[in-house]
């Protein structure tokens, strides 16, 4: 392991060689987090937890004799839920409590070590001191069985859901945020997925000073890129990149300013623009986390050309 911070990983049941890519790269990662589970609204008020027919106990067991130090932590993604359904939640003090355990006991007889929380993003910016309660009392519960957790939060564009005034609140309370630093660009203005910049920007406005709080800032890093037309934009996956590289033999340039690799492309008569990750992009934003003092989080590892793992 070549990077000091914490390290978190996504893997997908859709790109399914991150399941191989977690068992080689056990030992570069600190936390491994499939993406399996929904908190689902039941009828009557009630929650439960599904994705449990993804569970692998098999390859849970690999992944934690590859990476003995390695924690596994699903995610578990709020699904379906009404703006009632939160405010019911949101108003039921001892809701919050029940839903802890219920959460903990579900990570405890699965042997998991905590999970990774994505909730923030669905109330757009709304409920944002409920929300930071909720957070609280969930946190408060899994640490009480020893169970982490880390929070996925958004990046910031215009305007924010997530401050410097949540991040304050939640830090000492949290196990990491697993922050959301790509996706910069969007259809119609093709561009790099996650401007240098920006990344520092997104860290340093929600942690000003270097503290042991800016450690649980985990900087998202993109394993995946964008291919950009005038009118659309597709995600490109690695095995896609290589394809391309090989069958158009593009000039690839490198972008200084945002610190990272593109390049142009023409087939049927439409000009292609393309982003993706390479050994140089990745290693900048290493460097800076390195420098910031934070984590990294990286979505996701079935993505990814298999050499980038040389740098972590």
């Amino acid at each position: 392991k070549n990077f000091a911070g914490l390290t978190l990983v996504y893997v997908t049941p859709w790109n399914n060689h991150g399941y191989d890519v977690a068992k080689w790269f056990a030992a570069k990662f600190t936390h491994v987090s499939p993406v399996w589970l929904q908190m689902k609204r039941k009828h009557g008020g009630g929650f439960s937890i599904e994705g449990e027919h993804d569970i692998d106990q098999g390859w849970v067991r690999d992944v934690k004799t590859a990476g003995p130090q390695t924690k596994l932590v699903p995610r578990l993604l709020f699904e379906g839920w009404s703006v009632s359904d939160y405010q019911n939640l949101f108003t039921k003090s001892m809701k919050a409590v029940e839903m802890g355990n219920y959460i903990a006991h579900f990570l405890e007889q699965h042997k998991f070590d905590g999970m990774v929380l994505e909730i923030w993003s669905q109330l757009q910016g709304r409920f944002k001191s409920e929300l930071t309660k909720l957070v609280r009392t969930l946190a408060e519960v899994l640490h009480s069985k020893s169970l982490e957790i880390i929070l996925v939060i958004p990046a910031k564009f215009k305007g924010s859901m997530f401050s410097e005034s949540e991040f304050s609140a939640l830090a000492p309370h949290v196990d990491g945020f697993s922050l959301m630093t790509y996706d910069y660009s969007r259809t119609g203005s093709p561009g790099p997925n996650s401007p240098i910049d920006w990344v520092e920007d997104c860290v340093v406005s929600l942690a000003p000073e270097l503290t042991e709080h800016r450690s649980k800032i985990l900087l998202g890093l993109n394993f995946y890129g964008y291919d950009f037309t005038p009118s659309n934009m597709e995600a490109v996956l690695g095995h896609s990149y290589v394809e391309l590289l090989s069958q158009y033999k593009p000039k690839i340039k490198w972008n200084k300013q945002c610190a990272e690799h593109h390049f142009q492309y023409k087939s049927g008569g439409t000009t292609h623009e393309l982003y993706y990750p390479t050994l140089m992009s990745i290693k900048k934003r290493v460097e800076l986390a390195e420098e910031l003092g934070t984590g990294i989080s990286i979505w996701e590892i079935g993505q990814g050309l298999d050499y980038f793992y040389d740098l972590l």
